[in-house]
């Protein structure tokens, strides 16, 4: 018995197995878009603190009334200055967090907060060269887990939901509304379309919105203006990707303290995952315990 497989046989006397679940390309390039994604979020909203507002159309300015998000600062009825969020024209008093941060005597008017961008203090030079920076992290790295992946076939075997799969979304959905989850080291089909959503849509239109703000790309691919309808439209869903990345973060790492903090923080660590059945997971090909 080799060592792998006698530490898989004492694994399911404890009631489970010790599976290989994440390849090396896996857990390097996860850990490559942690950090990519990160600083890409704080640089990004120091960038957008250089002119915190959001619009629809081609155009922008006190001549349109076109903006869909927006982060200032107004004097109150007590004549106090105030942070103020305005959302598709309804106004908030985001006072402390956005508008307006920082201690009470020293006040910072800015979109977001100082500890929520790199750098801390208004930089929009160095902000942009930490964000175009981690861009090149991100576009590379997706680039090469798709040829991995489609090399190893772990793109067909672990991420392509199946028609039977897709059949018991809801089941799926009641399952992880109770708190029920499968611990056999194989992906879910909501971990599925999930992933599969960040991979190949978000990351693409992240991507593709980003490049459209560029003047230089506009000169070279006039095309992705008007795919994105202006770059004031695609600012804004650049901010609206940046959005749905975060919410998917939250969800994720809730998912992973539901379901076994140390078990999951592991597999991504050294690959190794401790199932809950005593009946290993194998590739169908090759009889091998799958990677």
């Amino acid at each position: 018995m080799t060592p792998v497989s006698e530490e898989m046989a004492s694994g399911a006397r404890r009631g489970g197995r010790l599976i290989y679940r994440h390849g090396l390309m896996t857990r390097l390039t996860h850990w490559s878009w942690a950090v990519a994604l990160f600083f890409l979020l704080l640089s990004g909203l120091q960038i957008f603190n250089a002119h915190p507002t959001l619009y629809i159309g081609t155009q922008s300015g006190f001549a349109f009334d076109n903006s869909v998000l927006k982060m200032d600062a107004i004097y109150g009825p007590d004549g106090q200055p105030q942070g103020r969020t305005t959302i598709f024209g309804h106004s908030f008093d985001t006072s402390g967090v956005f508008g307006m941060s920082g201690p009470a005597e020293r006040p910072a008017y800015r979109g977001f907060p100082a500890w929520a961008t790199v750098p801390s203090y208004q930089d929009l030079a160095t902000g942009r060269v930490v964000h175009f920076f981690f861009a090149w992290v991100l576009a590379v790295t997706l680039l090469v887990w798709l040829i991995s992946a489609l090399v190893t076939r772990r793109l067909r075997r672990d991420l392509l939901p199946s028609g039977q799969e897709l059949r018991h979304i809801p089941r799926d959905i009641a399952d992880h509304a109770r708190l029920r989850f499968r611990h056999d080291g194989r992906y879910n089909v909501l971990q599925k379309l999930s992933y599969g959503g960040v991979l190949f849509i978000l990351f693409p239109l992240v991507i593709l919105t980003g490049l459209s703000m560029s003047p230089t790309m506009n000169a070279a691919w006039p095309f992705l203006l008007d795919l994105f309808g202006g770059r004031q439209t695609a600012r804004t869903l650049h901010f609206a990707c940046m959005l749905a990345l975060v919410l998917f973060f939250v969800v994720h790492i809730l998912m992973v303290l539901l379901a076994g903090p140390l078990n999951e923080l592991r597999s991504i660590i050294t690959g190794r995952y401790r199932t809950r059945d005593t009946v290993p997971v194998t590739d169908a090909a090759s009889g091998e315990p799958r990677s």
